[in-house]
């Protein structure tokens, strides 16, 4: 019999709730003897600003990524290895796609606060990562604590 998932991606944020989202990751790839890469995705300082900052924000970037590498190691170390622990500058669901796509993905695991209305379902990430899919996404309903 096959397994069901030979490579599981998980996708954080890198807060508090991260811990919970790669947990559920863990339990599926145990399960199915599967790879699992863990991700984060840094948007560029320039997407935030417009480009209407007339510097060079390349040192900024450059911190930003080192300390998004700090903290997702902080979270994944102890369950996956360095060279599957992955930082990336770009848009959260396209750098998300992209990954899964050329890494033969076949399971994507993010996280969905609850929200009220139609965003109660997904949040704007992982909506996005749900509707460019190739493979399955689980959205792991995080955020439920009231001191959010």
């Amino acid at each position: 019999m096959s397994n069901e998932y030979r490579h599981v991606l998980v996708a954080v944020d890198l807060t508090k709730d991260s811990h919970s989202i790669l947990e559920r990751a863990l339990q599926i790839a145990d399960r199915n003897h599967a790879k699992l890469s863990i991700m984060h995705t840094l948007e560029p300082l320039g997407f935030a600003y417009g480009g209407d900052i007339p510097m060079d924000l390349t040192s900024i970037q450059d911190q930003l990524d080192d300390h998004a590498k700090k903290r997702l190691a902080d979270i994944a170390n102890a369950h996956v290895s360095p060279e599957d622990q992955h930082v990336v500058v770009g848009m959260p669901d396209t750098e998300i796609h992209r990954f899964a796509d050329e890494n033969d993905v076949d399971l994507i695991v993010v996280g969905s606060h609850g929200r009220h209305g139609f965003a109660l379902l997904l949040g704007s990430t992982s909506t996005g990562v749900l509707h460019g899919a190739k493979c399955d996404v689980l959205a792991v309903r995080v955020g439920m604590d009231s001191d959010e």
